[in-house]
Parts: C-alpha cells; structure tokens; sequence
C-alpha cells in the first residue's frame, strides 16, 4: 500500500477544480493521476470531507474466518494432521472446498506452524 497524501495537498487540488479547471488539467498542476483527481472529487461529495478512507481490505472477508476457532481446536487435538487431511475435515464437517494454500494462509495469524505437518507453537 502507498503512503497517503497530505490533506493539506488533497484540499489545494479539489480547490483548483472548483476553480473551474479540469480534472486532467489539476491532475497535471499537481503531477498525480487524473483517477486520483476524480476520487477525490467523488470523495469529497460523497462523505463531505477529504480524509483518505481505510486503506487495504479489513481482513477477515476470508471462506474460513467463521471456522477459524475450529481449525485451532482441529490442529491442537491432532498434532501431527496435514494440510490436506485439514481440508478433507473442513469440506466434511463444515461444507468449506477450499484450496490446501487458503487454510496455509489461515495459520499463521492462529499461531500455528506452516509445516508439512500443522503444530501448535
């Protein structure tokens, strides 16, 4: 993710649109993209401020992020389980076909191990 723009530099372009210049000639003045320009137009009419929205996805948007507290439990119960008797269990018991590499990805943020066999650290 990049860094955000100043406000103080987000307030001087949408000033120099209400100006009457264009969007592509701001994005010029200012050396940024016009996609840049035009967001933060749309920003400023849709919230009535310019401070940037949250950058990234939140996170927990995932397939497993309602089984999480049962693959803890599955991996702490079974020590020695692998990644693909995990998505056997997981399409089994909870209906998730999901890819060995989504639950891998699940498993660090539980704590657990990324190896061939899953433990708890």
């Amino acid at each position: 993710m990049g860094k955000l723009h100043p406000l103080e530099l987000r307030t001087r372009v949408v000033s120099y649109v209400d100006e009457g210049l264009g969007h592509r000639q701001a994005a010029r003045h200012f050396r940024m993209s016009p996609k840049f320009v035009n967001d933060l137009v749309k920003l400023r009419r849709e919230t009535g401020c310019l401070t940037a929205r949250r950058q990234g996805n939140g996170g927990g948007h995932g397939k497993l992020v309602d089984v999480t507290g049962w693959l803890e439990a599955c991996v702490t119960a079974k020590s020695g389980i692998t990644l693909d008797e995990l998505v056997a269990e997981l399409a089994e018991t909870h209906g998730n076909d999901v890819h060995r590499a989504t639950v891998w990805r699940v498993l660090p943020g539980l704590g657990l191990s990324h190896r061939k066999t899953l433990q708890a650290l």
